[in-house]
């Protein structure tokens, strides 16, 4: 579990960070959230879902079928497609919110990129301001907040008109079907069928720009389950050489494959 900590100058002013050189700290994340901003990139490599979220609905890149798992990172820490989640190159920083309702600053200090050490990059600068990369991880992460909060109204007006239903995926596996849970996508028929006043509505909240992401996104669906077998197959491999020798390679040539865009059948 991550450990984060707000970042001050008391506590970190004598400390520095690195920059993660893999994804290996997603190795674990099934779902990853996603905001309005990012989906049309998203939509073009990932899967893209709804889950649920208090009321409301978020979407998310789903990374795998499977809990704690992300197909997407090979067992080196590459990260095999195109597009990465900014929720993942944000790391190991995070917005959180206090009590009193304000944004801070923080770092995961478990993740093993807080130093003291003379290595890495200064979380403040002379002045004991903060140094001039954390600031930019700020702008990014407050620019990253700020499409969280446009995508959460926005997936309010898809709830409104009941356009968010269950996903029916059914996963098989050597011990039978296993349906999944938790998982959301647009009700195409029931915005077929919207009349033109919900329309305008959807498209003046960019609700539509999230409707016709999610529903392109389907089509990469059935990429995880090429990415589960050659996750299966690097691991056999693993097992094949001393342990010292490098992990399994995932053998990604179906990536260059193009398929046809369908709307239907997953």
């Amino acid at each position: 579990m991550p450990n984060y900590q707000a970042i001050s100058k008391a506590s970190y002013g004598n400390k520095r960070w690195l920059r993660y050189t893999g994804y290996a700290f997603a190795m674990k994340d099934a779902v990853i959230p996603l905001t309005l901003a990012e989906l049309p990139k998203a939509a073009m490599s990932l899967p893209i879902g709804f889950i649920a979220q208090g009321d409301n609905f978020l979407p998310a890149a789903v990374m795998s079928l499977q809990s704690e798992k992300n197909l997407f990172v090979a067992p080196d820490g590459r990260w095999v497609q195109s597009y990465i989640p900014a929720a993942c190159r944000s790391y190991p920083f995070i917005l959180a919110r206090t009590t009193e309702a304000q944004q801070v600053l923080c770092i995961d200090q478990d993740s093993g990129l807080v130093t003291d050490g003379p290595e890495g990059e200064a979380f403040f600068d002379e002045d004991g301001q903060p140094a001039k990369p954390v600031q930019d991880i700020l702008k990014f992460l407050n620019s990253v907040e700020q499409s969280r909060q446009a995508t959460s109204a926005a997936c309010a007006i898809l709830a409104k008109h009941q356009l968010i239903q269950p996903w029916p995926i059914v996963l098989k596996t050597d011990a039978g079907e296993q349906k999944i849970e938790g998982l959301y996508r647009v009700d195409e028929a029931a915005l077929n069928e919207l009349p033109a006043e919900a329309l305008v509505e959807l498209r003046n909240a960019n609700a539509l720009i999230i409707t016709y992401c999610q529903l392109l996104s389907m089509q990469h669906l059935s990429l995880l389950g090429e990415l589960a077998k050659a996750h299966a197959a690097a691991a056999i491999q693993a097992t094949a050489v001393k342990p010292a020798e490098v992990a399994g390679t995932l053998d990604l040539d179906f990536l260059k494959k193009s398929d046809s865009i369908s709307f239907s059948g997953f």
